[in-house]
């Protein structure tokens, strides 16, 4: 689905399909948001993976002394920058979650909430490696997918926004175990708690699986300390990633 997200739900449009939340869907946001808020600190080096329009960066960059943006729309990305504005503590970059340019561990948070790990369309084991990667030892990373018991408040607001034209009408025959299509061929899926587990155990890793309001799924892992200190952050344009 990343070309859908870059394409087809970039920027206002993207925008649109949270406005059209219902009430349930809008509780779930804010308590995902709150999740990720209860984590920070004032120090922090933070990176949000699929940042879009910076509905979360929002109300992260506060909380923190750093953060970076990645995404693969630039639509997405020029909006977040006009709705921010310019601030020297936050850096907005097109770039790929499962490839990323930054050089190893040099954020104290990184997260990929609003079920990213699904919706970004890349490789889920290169995409979680990635976000250990640019963790730094005893740094923490974030991700979330939806709880199953969030189903039928998912759906309706996946109606709502076929409804409004911003996705495809939705295929009931295709949908349903967690899995939401579309007939354009837009789908979103979920990843429950085996899921997470097992991707973190790939690396050796073992997270902390915890539901939040019974709407969303996260999995949180503590990178492990070495005997390397942790590398300071470097700009990302000097590997490839691109200032929007």
């Amino acid at each position: 689905m990343a070309g859908y997200y870059t394409e087809k739900l970039a920027g206002e449009r993207l925008r649109a399909c949270y406005d059209a939340a219902p009430p349930a869907a809008r509780a779930y946001l804010e308590a995902e948001i709150e999740f990720v808020l209860a984590r920070t600190s004032p120090s922090d080096l933070a990176l949000d993976l699929g940042c879009g329009y910076g509905r979360v960066l929002q109300r992260l960059l506060p909380r923190v002394r750093a953060l970076a943006g990645i995404d693969t729309s630039l639509q997405s990305l020029r909006m977040a920058r006009e709705l921010m504005g310019p601030r020297p503590s936050l850096h907005l970059l097109a770039m790929d979650a499962a490839r990323m340019a930054f050089r190893d561990r040099s954020f104290d948070l990184t997260l990929c909430i609003q079920n990213g790990i699904c919706a970004f369309g890349a490789d889920r084991e290169a995409l979680f490696r990635e976000a250990v990667r640019v963790t730094r030892p005893g740094g923490t990373v974030l991700f979330s997918s939806y709880s199953e018991r969030f189903w039928p408040d998912r759906l309706e607001w996946f109606e709502a926004q076929a409804e409004r034209g911003l996705i495809g009408p939705i295929d009931f025959d295709a949908t349903g175990n967690g899995v939401i299509a579309c007939k354009d061929g837009f789908r979103s899926g979920t990843l429950g708690p085996e899921g997470f587990t097992a991707l973190a155990a790939a690396l050796g890793l073992a997270p902390v699986i915890q539901e939040v309001e019974g709407s969303s799924l996260f999995c949180e892992v503590i990178v492990p300390h070495e005997d390397t200190g942790a590398a300071e952050p470097e700009d990302a344009s000097r590997r490839g990633g691109r200032e929007a």
